[in-house]
Protein backbone atom coordinates (compact mmCIF):
# COMPACT_ATOMS: atom_id res chain seq x y z
CA UNK A 1 0.00 0.00 0.00
CA UNK A 2 1.35 3.72 -0.94
CA UNK A 3 2.30 5.48 2.04
CA UNK A 4 0.96 9.37 2.07
CA UNK A 5 4.07 10.68 1.33
CA UNK A 6 4.20 9.22 -2.10
CA UNK A 7 2.70 9.76 -5.14
CA UNK A 8 -0.48 8.03 -6.28
CA UNK A 9 -1.85 6.34 -9.09
CA UNK A 10 -4.42 9.61 -9.51
CA UNK A 11 -1.80 12.20 -10.13
CA UNK A 12 -1.91 10.41 -13.11
CA UNK A 13 -4.45 11.88 -14.31
CA UNK A 14 -3.29 15.57 -12.87
CA UNK A 15 -0.25 15.42 -15.00
CA UNK A 16 -2.47 14.72 -17.91
CA UNK A 17 -4.03 17.80 -17.30
CA UNK A 18 -1.00 19.95 -17.19
CA UNK A 19 0.82 18.94 -19.93
CA UNK A 20 -2.71 19.29 -22.18
CA UNK A 21 -2.90 23.08 -20.61
CA UNK A 22 0.50 23.71 -21.61
CA UNK A 23 0.32 21.92 -25.29
CA UNK A 24 -3.42 23.97 -26.34
CA UNK A 25 -1.61 27.40 -25.48
CA UNK A 26 1.84 26.59 -27.06
CA UNK A 27 -0.13 25.63 -29.54
CA UNK A 28 -1.94 28.70 -30.93
CA UNK A 29 1.34 30.06 -31.57
CA UNK A 30 2.63 27.13 -33.82
CA UNK A 31 3.91 28.42 -37.20
CA UNK A 32 3.56 32.21 -35.67
CA UNK A 33 7.63 32.32 -36.43
CA UNK A 34 7.90 33.65 -32.20
CA UNK A 35 9.19 30.57 -29.94
CA UNK A 36 9.05 32.69 -27.10
CA UNK A 37 5.86 33.48 -27.22
CA UNK A 38 4.72 30.22 -27.47
CA UNK A 39 7.40 29.14 -24.51
CA UNK A 40 5.90 31.76 -22.50
CA UNK A 41 2.08 30.60 -22.99
CA UNK A 42 3.02 27.79 -22.82
CA UNK A 43 4.74 28.08 -18.91
CA UNK A 44 2.08 30.04 -17.66
CA UNK A 45 -0.68 27.45 -18.64
CA UNK A 46 1.03 24.71 -16.93
CA UNK A 47 2.25 26.79 -13.98
CA UNK A 48 -1.49 27.81 -13.32
CA UNK A 49 -2.92 24.08 -13.42
CA UNK A 50 0.05 22.62 -11.31
CA UNK A 51 -0.83 25.56 -8.88
CA UNK A 52 -4.00 23.22 -8.01
CA UNK A 53 -2.48 19.91 -7.70
CA UNK A 54 -2.55 18.21 -4.50
CA UNK A 55 1.34 17.67 -3.71
CA UNK A 56 4.09 19.26 -2.09
CA UNK A 57 6.17 19.65 -5.22
CA UNK A 58 9.92 21.03 -5.67
CA UNK A 59 10.83 21.92 -9.26
CA UNK A 60 14.39 20.11 -10.10
CA UNK A 61 14.04 20.72 -13.44
CA UNK A 62 12.68 24.09 -14.67
CA UNK A 63 13.12 27.15 -16.66
CA UNK A 64 15.49 29.21 -14.80
CA UNK A 65 18.60 27.63 -15.41
CA UNK A 66 18.20 27.87 -19.42
CA UNK A 67 16.05 30.45 -20.03
CA UNK A 68 15.71 32.35 -17.18
CA UNK A 69 11.45 32.30 -16.50
CA UNK A 70 9.80 33.85 -13.83
CA UNK A 71 8.13 30.63 -13.41
CA UNK A 72 8.74 27.22 -13.05
CA UNK A 73 12.22 27.83 -12.07
CA UNK A 74 14.37 25.65 -10.19
CA UNK A 75 13.68 25.65 -6.53
CA UNK A 76 10.11 27.07 -6.81
CA UNK A 77 7.54 25.40 -4.83
CA UNK A 78 4.53 23.82 -6.59
CA UNK A 79 0.86 22.57 -5.65
CA UNK A 80 -0.91 23.36 -2.66
CA UNK A 81 1.20 21.79 -0.05
CA UNK A 82 -0.02 18.55 0.81
CA UNK A 83 1.17 15.50 0.44
CA UNK A 84 3.03 13.82 -1.32
CA UNK A 85 6.31 15.28 -1.67
CA UNK A 86 7.68 15.31 -5.12
CA UNK A 87 10.37 16.42 -7.52
CA UNK A 88 9.35 17.71 -10.73
CA UNK A 89 11.09 18.23 -14.37
CA UNK A 90 9.03 20.37 -16.56
CA UNK A 91 9.29 21.06 -20.32
CA UNK A 92 6.42 23.04 -20.99
CA UNK A 93 7.69 22.97 -24.56
CA UNK A 94 10.11 20.22 -26.00
CA UNK A 95 10.81 21.82 -29.20
CA UNK A 96 10.32 25.32 -29.40
CA UNK A 97 11.72 25.93 -32.51
CA UNK A 98 9.12 23.34 -34.06
CA UNK A 99 6.36 24.86 -32.35
CA UNK A 100 7.52 28.30 -33.87
CA UNK A 101 8.02 27.04 -37.40
CA UNK A 102 5.03 24.74 -37.48
CA UNK A 103 6.37 21.52 -37.79
CA UNK A 104 6.13 18.16 -36.30
CA UNK A 105 7.41 16.90 -33.28
CA UNK A 106 6.54 19.43 -30.39
CA UNK A 107 5.91 18.18 -27.02
CA UNK A 108 4.64 19.29 -23.60
CA UNK A 109 5.95 17.31 -20.96
CA UNK A 110 6.48 17.05 -17.24
CA UNK A 111 7.78 14.15 -14.87
CA UNK A 112 7.61 13.35 -11.45
CA UNK A 113 8.93 11.32 -9.11
CA UNK A 114 9.74 10.90 -4.85
CA UNK A 115 11.36 13.57 -3.15
CA UNK A 116 15.12 13.72 -3.68
CA UNK A 117 15.20 10.78 -6.21
CA UNK A 118 15.94 13.52 -9.27
CA UNK A 119 19.19 14.04 -10.61
CA UNK A 120 19.84 18.29 -10.13
CA UNK A 121 22.05 18.78 -12.70
CA UNK A 122 23.11 22.23 -11.37
CA UNK A 123 25.45 24.31 -14.08
CA UNK A 124 26.05 21.37 -16.32
CA UNK A 125 23.64 22.52 -19.35
CA UNK A 126 24.53 19.31 -21.64
CA UNK A 127 25.56 15.60 -21.66
CA UNK A 128 26.54 13.04 -24.11
CA UNK A 129 23.70 10.39 -24.53
CA UNK A 130 22.59 7.25 -25.74
CA UNK A 131 19.20 5.62 -24.94
CA UNK A 132 17.57 2.55 -26.60
CA UNK A 133 13.96 1.05 -25.76
CA UNK A 134 13.21 -2.08 -23.99
CA UNK A 135 14.65 -4.68 -26.25
CA UNK A 136 18.25 -3.11 -26.52
CA UNK A 137 18.24 -2.65 -22.40
CA UNK A 138 21.52 -3.75 -21.76
CA UNK A 139 23.46 -3.86 -25.06
CA UNK A 140 24.87 -0.23 -25.69
CA UNK A 141 27.73 1.32 -23.31
CA UNK A 142 28.32 5.24 -23.58
CA UNK A 143 31.94 4.52 -23.63
CA UNK A 144 32.08 2.16 -26.35
CA UNK A 145 31.87 3.44 -29.91
CA UNK A 146 28.85 4.23 -31.88
CA UNK A 147 29.54 1.55 -34.42
CA UNK A 148 30.15 -0.82 -31.59
CA UNK A 149 27.18 -0.11 -29.83
CA UNK A 150 25.37 -0.67 -33.27
CA UNK A 151 26.60 -4.08 -33.69
CA UNK A 152 25.72 -4.87 -29.98
CA UNK A 153 22.15 -3.60 -30.48
CA UNK A 154 21.77 -5.35 -33.99
CA UNK A 155 22.31 -8.59 -32.32
CA UNK A 156 19.99 -8.27 -29.45
CA UNK A 157 17.44 -6.71 -31.38
CA UNK A 158 18.14 -9.66 -34.15
CA UNK A 159 18.39 -7.31 -36.97
CA UNK A 160 20.89 -6.21 -39.34
CA UNK A 161 22.64 -2.40 -38.70
CA UNK A 162 21.35 -1.47 -42.07
CA UNK A 163 17.92 -1.99 -40.68
CA UNK A 164 18.60 0.19 -37.16
CA UNK A 165 17.11 3.62 -37.05
CA UNK A 166 19.36 6.23 -35.23
CA UNK A 167 18.13 9.26 -33.78
CA UNK A 168 20.52 12.13 -33.49
CA UNK A 169 20.53 15.69 -33.34
CA UNK A 170 21.08 17.97 -36.41
CA UNK A 171 23.93 20.05 -34.65
CA UNK A 172 27.80 20.34 -35.91
CA UNK A 173 28.79 19.34 -33.13
CA UNK A 174 27.69 15.75 -34.66
CA UNK A 175 29.54 15.84 -37.62
CA UNK A 176 32.09 13.16 -37.21
CA UNK A 177 28.94 10.80 -34.79
CA UNK A 178 27.34 11.33 -37.92
CA UNK A 179 29.82 9.81 -40.35
CA UNK A 180 30.19 6.77 -37.97
CA UNK A 181 26.95 5.86 -38.28
CA UNK A 182 26.70 6.53 -41.54
CA UNK A 183 29.78 4.60 -42.36
CA UNK A 184 28.68 1.36 -40.30
CA UNK A 185 25.47 1.08 -42.67
CA UNK A 186 22.61 2.49 -40.49
CA UNK A 187 19.82 4.72 -40.93
CA UNK A 188 19.97 8.49 -39.29
CA UNK A 189 16.96 9.92 -38.40
CA UNK A 190 17.78 13.59 -37.59
CA UNK A 191 15.82 15.29 -35.59
CA UNK A 192 16.18 19.31 -35.38
CA UNK A 193 15.13 20.07 -31.56
CA UNK A 194 12.78 17.64 -29.35
CA UNK A 195 15.51 15.86 -27.57
CA UNK A 196 13.05 13.81 -24.95
CA UNK A 197 10.93 13.29 -28.18
CA UNK A 198 13.71 11.60 -29.81
CA UNK A 199 14.80 9.41 -26.56
CA UNK A 200 10.85 8.32 -25.97
CA UNK A 201 10.73 7.47 -29.89
CA UNK A 202 13.25 4.69 -29.26
CA UNK A 203 11.02 2.95 -26.42
CA UNK A 204 7.81 3.40 -28.66
CA UNK A 205 6.52 0.61 -31.10
CA UNK A 206 6.83 0.86 -34.58
CA UNK A 207 8.59 4.59 -34.36
CA UNK A 208 11.50 3.13 -36.54
CA UNK A 209 13.71 4.44 -33.86
CA UNK A 210 16.23 2.11 -32.48
CA UNK A 211 18.99 4.08 -30.73
CA UNK A 212 19.71 7.73 -29.52
CA UNK A 213 23.04 8.59 -29.78
CA UNK A 214 24.56 12.30 -29.06
CA UNK A 215 25.27 15.63 -27.02
CA UNK A 216 21.71 17.27 -25.78
CA UNK A 217 20.01 18.98 -22.77
CA UNK A 218 21.05 17.41 -19.34
CA UNK A 219 17.38 18.55 -18.36
CA UNK A 220 16.07 16.66 -21.24
CA UNK A 221 17.74 13.67 -20.35
CA UNK A 222 16.41 13.33 -16.76
CA UNK A 223 12.95 14.21 -17.73
CA UNK A 224 13.24 11.46 -20.91
CA UNK A 225 14.97 8.65 -17.91
CA UNK A 226 11.55 8.80 -16.35
CA UNK A 227 9.51 8.01 -19.39
CA UNK A 228 12.10 5.61 -20.47
CA UNK A 229 12.10 3.70 -16.37
CA UNK A 230 8.15 3.72 -17.40
CA UNK A 231 8.59 2.04 -21.04
CA UNK A 232 11.11 -0.14 -20.05
CA UNK A 233 14.11 1.27 -22.04
CA UNK A 234 17.28 2.85 -20.82
CA UNK A 235 19.39 5.81 -21.34
CA UNK A 236 22.81 6.64 -20.26
CA UNK A 237 24.89 9.98 -19.85
CA UNK A 238 28.28 11.74 -19.33
CA UNK A 239 28.42 15.35 -18.24
CA UNK A 240 29.30 17.56 -20.89
CA UNK A 241 30.71 20.87 -20.08
CA UNK A 242 30.22 24.11 -22.65
CA UNK A 243 33.76 25.24 -21.26
CA UNK A 244 36.41 25.28 -19.26
CA UNK A 245 34.71 27.63 -16.69
CA UNK A 246 31.43 25.73 -16.40
CA UNK A 247 33.99 22.14 -16.10
CA UNK A 248 35.79 24.19 -12.98
CA UNK A 249 32.12 25.05 -11.52
CA UNK A 250 30.62 22.13 -11.52
CA UNK A 251 33.36 20.05 -10.30
CA UNK A 252 33.67 22.40 -7.46
CA UNK A 253 29.71 21.50 -6.65
CA UNK A 254 30.57 18.32 -6.34
CA UNK A 255 29.91 16.80 -10.18
CA UNK A 256 32.28 14.36 -11.98
CA UNK A 257 32.20 14.71 -15.57
CA UNK A 258 33.79 10.89 -15.89
CA UNK A 259 31.50 9.18 -13.93
CA UNK A 260 28.42 7.51 -16.40
CA UNK A 261 24.90 8.48 -15.36
CA UNK A 262 22.43 5.37 -15.64
CA UNK A 263 19.14 5.66 -15.84
CA UNK A 264 18.51 5.18 -12.17
CA UNK A 265 20.85 7.65 -11.50
CA UNK A 266 18.73 10.59 -13.81
CA UNK A 267 15.86 9.08 -11.52
CA UNK A 268 16.35 7.14 -9.19
CA UNK A 269 12.59 6.15 -7.93
CA UNK A 270 10.75 2.71 -8.85
CA UNK A 271 7.65 5.12 -8.71
CA UNK A 272 7.91 7.79 -11.30
CA UNK A 273 5.71 9.17 -14.01
CA UNK A 274 5.82 11.06 -16.88
CA UNK A 275 3.47 12.84 -19.27
CA UNK A 276 3.70 14.43 -23.04
CA UNK A 277 1.02 16.03 -24.30
CA UNK A 278 1.45 16.42 -28.47
CA UNK A 279 1.62 20.52 -29.74
CA UNK A 280 2.20 19.48 -33.38
CA UNK A 281 1.92 16.18 -34.89
CA UNK A 282 4.80 13.65 -34.02
CA UNK A 283 5.79 9.61 -34.64
CA UNK A 284 3.37 8.72 -31.58
CA UNK A 285 0.79 11.40 -30.47
CA UNK A 286 -0.91 14.03 -32.77
CA UNK A 287 -1.06 17.49 -32.41
CA UNK A 288 -3.47 20.18 -30.96
CA UNK A 289 -7.03 20.15 -33.40
CA UNK A 290 -8.41 23.42 -32.83
CA UNK A 291 -12.22 22.87 -34.14
CA UNK A 292 -16.17 24.41 -33.90
CA UNK A 293 -16.43 22.68 -29.65
CA UNK A 294 -13.27 23.44 -28.75
CA UNK A 295 -9.69 21.37 -28.73
CA UNK A 296 -8.35 17.86 -29.43
CA UNK A 297 -5.11 16.53 -27.60
CA UNK A 298 -3.52 13.50 -27.32
CA UNK A 299 -1.24 12.47 -24.65
CA UNK A 300 0.58 9.94 -23.07
CA UNK A 301 0.99 8.95 -19.34
CA UNK A 302 3.60 7.14 -18.15
CA UNK A 303 4.56 5.19 -14.76
CA UNK A 304 7.29 3.36 -14.05
CA UNK A 305 6.20 0.91 -10.86
CA UNK A 306 2.85 -0.54 -13.19
CA UNK A 307 4.82 -0.40 -16.18
CA UNK A 308 2.05 0.87 -17.76
CA UNK A 309 1.37 3.17 -20.46
CA UNK A 310 -1.85 5.36 -21.13
CA UNK A 311 -3.00 7.29 -24.56
CA UNK A 312 -5.69 9.58 -23.77
CA UNK A 313 -7.23 11.56 -25.71
CA UNK A 314 -9.28 14.36 -24.71
CA UNK A 315 -12.45 16.95 -25.97
CA UNK A 316 -11.93 20.78 -24.16
CA UNK A 317 -15.00 23.02 -24.49
CA UNK A 318 -13.87 26.82 -25.60
CA UNK A 319 -15.36 27.86 -21.83
CA UNK A 320 -13.03 25.71 -20.30
CA UNK A 321 -9.93 26.53 -22.25
CA UNK A 322 -10.29 30.01 -21.56
CA UNK A 323 -9.61 28.93 -18.03
CA UNK A 324 -5.98 28.23 -18.01
CA UNK A 325 -5.01 30.22 -20.80
CA UNK A 326 -4.84 33.85 -21.13
CA UNK A 327 -5.62 34.10 -25.36
CA UNK A 328 -9.49 33.39 -25.39
CA UNK A 329 -10.90 32.25 -29.05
Amino acid sequence: MLQPSKPDRNIALEMIRVTEAAAIAAARWAGRGDKNAADGAAVDAMRFVLGGVAMDGIVVIGEGEKDKAPMLYNGEHIGNGRPPRVDIAVDPVDGTTLTAMGRNGALAVIALSERGTMFNPGPCVYMNKVAVGPRGRGSVDINASATDNLVELSKRLKKPVQELGVVILDRPRHELLLAEVREAGARVLSISDGDVAGAIATGWPNSGADVLFGIGGTPEGVIAAAALLGLGGEIQGLLHPRDEDEKKLAESLGYDFSRVLMTDDLVASDNCYFSATAITDGDFLRGVRFHDFGATTQSMVVRSRSGTVRTVETFHRHNKLEEFTSAGF
